[in-house]
């Protein structure tokens, strides 16, 4: 899917919310809220208000990591992207070429083989790309690490990724939401699940005090595809027993089930069976959900505010229907929305008028 419309270049959120003014912090962003077709702008404050009790939000909880490490091949500088640790030991990592504003361009020429050479003494051998239809990311073998390992050179060495469009480099915490959690194997996510970026302690205690439910997922997500927006590749997931409880709870009653970004709604889509129960379960999903494929569980989706041609949107059109999208995002050009991880939120929910076209193909 790709929308018919341009994102100018200044709409792009440069620095996060909490550092635009005095006073201001990360819930005060602005959002826009799609009922259907119906589109109405609050700021992410008003959320507790808009939900209701019952209402059950599904969250993410991995951790993101340090990340882009710098290193040379040859006497060239390039920065590694460590994207997903396979199951092997190897890692999925992207190389791009350092530019001073970012690291936006990756780099061209990579062949099986390659070494780079990394800090302290580590280095890594690509050995085969990570697709076959693709050579951005590939399969590699970390070298002469000592201690923690790759997750000990990234915290060591490494620092959040971030593009070209981001006014300059931040620290760590700054890419960790409210409910990211340390994985015991020191896994997490190559870039933040950012649209549960917003939230604050102050405000999820106020959600709650409103009944409204909090159901914790993991989805280590990898490195974007900033510039072929190729569909996501398989990552690591885990629904575990006690959310998948309260995702079948709020389904058998009244609630609806939002889901907190993207990667939620993969993770829950993964675990739920055809007849939308969702299972506890752990691994890696490959699901690509489409609107071909529909959603099976997911009743409304928080989420950022996606490049017309990023592959991200055909999960938003399963989820609301192309006509609420097209609404949708003309409304947020035309209000001057802010775009990418420091940006605005958008929350997509069903129409409130249950013989709508979206209800006759989401509705349970």
């Amino acid at each position: 899917m790709t929308l018919a419309v341009r994102v100018p270049e200044e709409l792009s959120a440069r620095i996060p919310a909490e550092q635009r003014g005095p006073g201001l912090g990360r819930d005060s962003v602005r959002l826009l809220v799609s009922r259907g077709t119906e589109v109405s702008h609050h700021t992410f404050v008003e959320l507790p208000r808009l939900l209701r009790a019952g209402d059950l939000l599904v969250v993410n909880t991995s951790e993101t990591l340090a990340a882009a490490v710098d290193g040379r091949i040859g006497h060239a500088r390039v920065v590694v992207h460590f994207s997903t640790r396979g199951d092997d030991g190897r890692w999925a990592v992207e190389l791009r070429d350092p530019d001073g504003r970012g690291t936006t361009r990756a780099r061209a020429g990579v062949l099986a083989g390659s070494e780079v050479r990394l800090p302290g003494g580590a280095g890594l051998v690509l050995e085969e790309p990570l697709s076959a239809g693709s050579r951005r990311l590939w399969w590699a073998r970390v070298t002469g690490l000592r201690g923690a390992g790759v997750t000990g050179l990234m915290r060591e060495h490494g620092r959040p990724i971030r593009y070209s469009y981001t006014e300059r480099d931040q620290p760590m915490s700054v890419y960790q939401t409210v409910f990211a959690l340390p994985s015991a194997d020191g896994a997490g996510s190559a870039e933040m699940p950012s649209a549960a970026r917003p939230f604050t302690v102050g405000l999820v205690t106020e959600l709650v005090s409103r009944g409204v439910q909090f159901a914790p997922i993991t989805l280590h997500t990898g490195v974007a595809s900033a510039e072929a927006h190729e569909p996501p590749y398989p990552e690591r997931f885990a629904v575990p027993e006690a959310s998948a409880r309260l995702i079948n709870a709020a389904r058998a009653g009244d609630g609806r089930v939002i889901a907190v970004g993207t990667t939620a709604v993969r993770a829950v889509e993964s675990a739920a069976d055809a007849d939308g129960v969702v299972r506890a379960r752990e691994g890696w999903t490959d699901l690509v959900v489409t609107p071909e494929r529909g959603v099976r569980v997911v009743d409304g989706l928080l989420t950022g505010l996606h490049e017309p041609e990023a592959s991200h949107l055909l999960m938003l059109e399963a989820v609301a229907g192309r006509a609420a999208l097209d609404r949708g995002y003309e409304a947020a050009l035309d209000g001057l929305y802010l775009w990418h991880e420091f940006g605005d939120v958008h929350l997509l929910l069903p129409a409130e008028d249950p013989h709508t076209e979206h209800c006759s193909s989401n509705c349970r």
